[in-house]
Formats: C-alpha cells, sequence, structure tokens
C-alpha cells in the first residue's frame, strides 16, 4: 500500500524545466572609486549616493555626445550630494562630495568623546574628494557644544586632528 502510493505521488508531481536565462555581463567600470570611498562604517545614506555614482552610466545620458571629453553629473539626496567627472567613456574621473548628519565612524566619535569629554556634538558635515590617480581624500567638520560654549574642529576618518 505504501509503495503504491508513492508510485502514484512520483506520477503525479509535477515536472520542473530547466530554463537557460541569458548571459548577463557586469561591468565594473567605476569599482576603484567604490573600493577607495567606501569604508566599513560609511552611512547608508553616504553608501547608497555612491553607489548611484558608480553605476551612473553616462553613454545612456541624454546629453551624451562623442564631441565632449569631461561630463559633469550631480546627485542628490536630502543628507548629501556628490558632484562627479566623468569622461567620455563614462569612467569616474573625480568628485566632491558633501554629507550632512550623517552617522559618524566610531574612531571620529571616540576621538572626540576621549580629546573633549564634556563636549557633544551638534552638527557634522562629512566631506569626500575623490581623484582617479591619488583617491580619496575624507574629513569631518564637526560642530561641537558644552553649554554655552561651541567649538568647531576637522578629523579625518581615524579620528585624528588638523
Amino acid at each position: 500500500m505504501l509503495v503504491a502510493g508513492a508510485l502514484a505521488l512520483c506520477y503525479t508531481a509535477p515536472v520542473f524545466a530547466q530554463e537557460v536565462l541569458p548571459e548577463v555581463t557586469v561591468v565594473a567600470t567605476n569599482y576603484k572609486y567604490l573600493k577607495s570611498v567606501g569604508g566599513k562604517e560609511e552611512a547608508q545614506p553616504v553608501q547608497m549616493l555612491q553607489r548611484s555614482a558608480a553605476a551612473y552610466d553616462v553613454k545612456k545620458s541624454e546629453y551624451y555626445e562623442d564631441d565632449y571629453d569631461t561630463y559633469f553629473i550631480s546627485f542628490f539626496i536630502p543628507e548629501g550630494q556628490i558632484l562627479a567627472a566623468y569622461d567620455k567613456n563614462g569612467k569616474l574621473i573625480r568628485t566632491a562630495e558633501k554629507y550632512k548628519n550623517v552617522k559618524l565612524p566610531s574612531a571620529v566619535t571616540n576621538a572626540v568623546l576621549n580629546r573633549f569629554p564634556q563636549w557633544k556634538i551638534s552638527n557634522d558635515t562629512y566631506l569626500v574628494t575623490y581623484y582617479t590617480e591619488s583617491g580619496a581624500t575624507k574629513k569631518y567638520k564637526l560642530l561641537l557644544e558644552n553649554g554655552n560654549k561651541r567649538m568647531k574642529v576637522k578629523v579625518n576618518e581615524a579620528g585624528e586632528f588638523f
């Protein structure tokens, strides 16, 4: 009885066919940019905007013409903006990025807490510049408050003051 039920089930079970999907080509034109600017503790809005800039295909833009050597494209979200320069092949040449009040990396917050224990960070601006030849430089401009006192400091991504 059990064998007959198993045989009946085998004959009524649906048959799945293997479907061959078209080949996908992944083009990582701007992987150097993402590798240079990306970090483990980058804020989510920063990562999202940087990925948009890296994935942008200038050749598919309505403004693309073979006559120009450089294209300037702006990317905006409420937390920040990127001005990116692409060459005529779609390679990201340089960026100027500015983000307001994003989550700070732990190295930055720890450096501020250690050096200014009674102060709190009330405002932050994250600035990134990227050049193909030299990579990315990242710095944070912080506004610290302690009661009625205010102080501005600049810190790099490693928590070093300058």
